[in-house]
């Protein structure tokens, strides 16, 4: 079977309410730019009707493509399974909300073919968020791009078009914690950007709390920077300059006035003070520790309980398909 010049790679999570509007848009626009095209959706172990609303559209439509994980495992796994499955010249990412305009793909797809490897797709308006999310947003690209390397573009989300060359590249990169914005950026190639506004979702309610993006964040900045280890050091080096200047003052005064009985209230502050620094210091080791716990142990990021309309299909012994990884890159990759 001939591969498609355009895979897209949509992770699905209870979006039943977007389903049909979400074909029924990108379809045509799809239609317009390529006439080779495949729609990876990952069921990202969906609690409603998504899935069967896929099974659906996809009678209606064979290049539409069914990836079904065994249960949730997250928005950046999911992604990674599309990755590894999308068999496309250039791949696009996007969400099932069309807060991704599919109206940039026409773009999108004309710069590939002019030369770009990667067509970055940049959120220049989003008055559709909060103001609360907005900041914290402009907070997390700027404190990443001072702490890790590669800094990963402002704005730029998951959207955006990969020729199959960046595609394999990244499904050499192994690592369980998955920051996929990190790993776009990380692997570089040649680059253009597009602007667009980004609009309101099409139907339902975001997946993500606030929670769940600082976790989001941590795993960012954890995954991508050494700094939160190296900064106790420096910190440490700096408290103990000052101890022994404040040391040697204590000596000097001693020796000049006497001996006097200092107060139990700077004391004490001054123990919490550094208890809770310490308690800090741990807890930046324990998140890196934590990481390394989940590497070690080797699990794959996703699971797969069945597909729809790739040309083998999973036997009832099997794990996975020939040459389609289950969980991540192939060994050969990792190796």
């Amino acid at each position: 079977m001939q591969k498609p010049e355009i895979s897209i790679i949509v992770p699905w999570y209870n979006e039943a309410e977007n389903c049909a509007h979400f074909f029924e848009t990108v379809v045509p626009i799809l239609e317009d730019v390529t006439v080779s095209y495949e729609i990876v959706c990952v069921n990202d172990g969906s609690k409603d009707d998504t899935f069967s609303l896929l099974r659906a559209h996809r009678s209606e439509n064979p290049n539409i493509k069914i990836v079904n994980l065994s249960r949730n495992f997250g928005k950046e796994a999911a992604l990674s399974a599309g990755v590894d499955i999308a068999s496309g010249r250039a791949v696009i990412p996007m969400d099932a909300d069309l807060q991704d305009p599919p109206e940039l793909l026409d773009a999108m797809v004309k710069a590939w073919r002019d030369g770009a490897q990667v067509v970055l797709a940049r959120r220049m308006d989003r008055q559709s968020d909060s103001v609360l999310k907005r900041a914290t947003s402009r907070w997390f690209y700027e404190l990443f791009s001072r702490m890790a390397k590669p800094a990963i573009p402002k704005n730029v989300g998951d959207y955006r078009l990969m020729d199959r060359i960046v595609v394999d590249a990244l499904k050499q990169l192994p690592e369980r914690s998955r920051f996929m914005k990190g790993l776009f950026a990380w692997v570089g190639f040649r680059q253009i950007t597009l602007d667009y506004t980004r609009p309101q979702r099409a139907a339902g309610s975001t997946k993500f709390n606030y929670l769940k993006l600082w976790n989001f964040a941590l795993d960012g900045i954890f995954s991508f920077s050494s700094l939160p280890l190296k900064i106790w050091s420096y910190f440490g080096f700096l408290v103990s300059m000052v101890a022994i200047i404040f040391m040697a003052f204590l000596i000097a005064r001693t020796i000049l006035t006497g001996i006097d009985t200092p107060g139990y209230a700077s004391t004490l502050s001054i123990i919490l003070l550094f208890n809770g620094i310490i308690l800090i210091s741990m807890g930046a080791m324990g998140e890196y520790i934590s990481r390394i716990f989940i590497e070690v142990k080797q699990r794959p990021i996703y699971l797969i309980n069945e597909m729809e309309g790739f040309e083998a299909s999973i036997d009832s012994n099997a794990t996975s398909l020939p040459d389609v990884p289950v969980g991540g890159p192939p060994e050969t990759a990792r190796k």
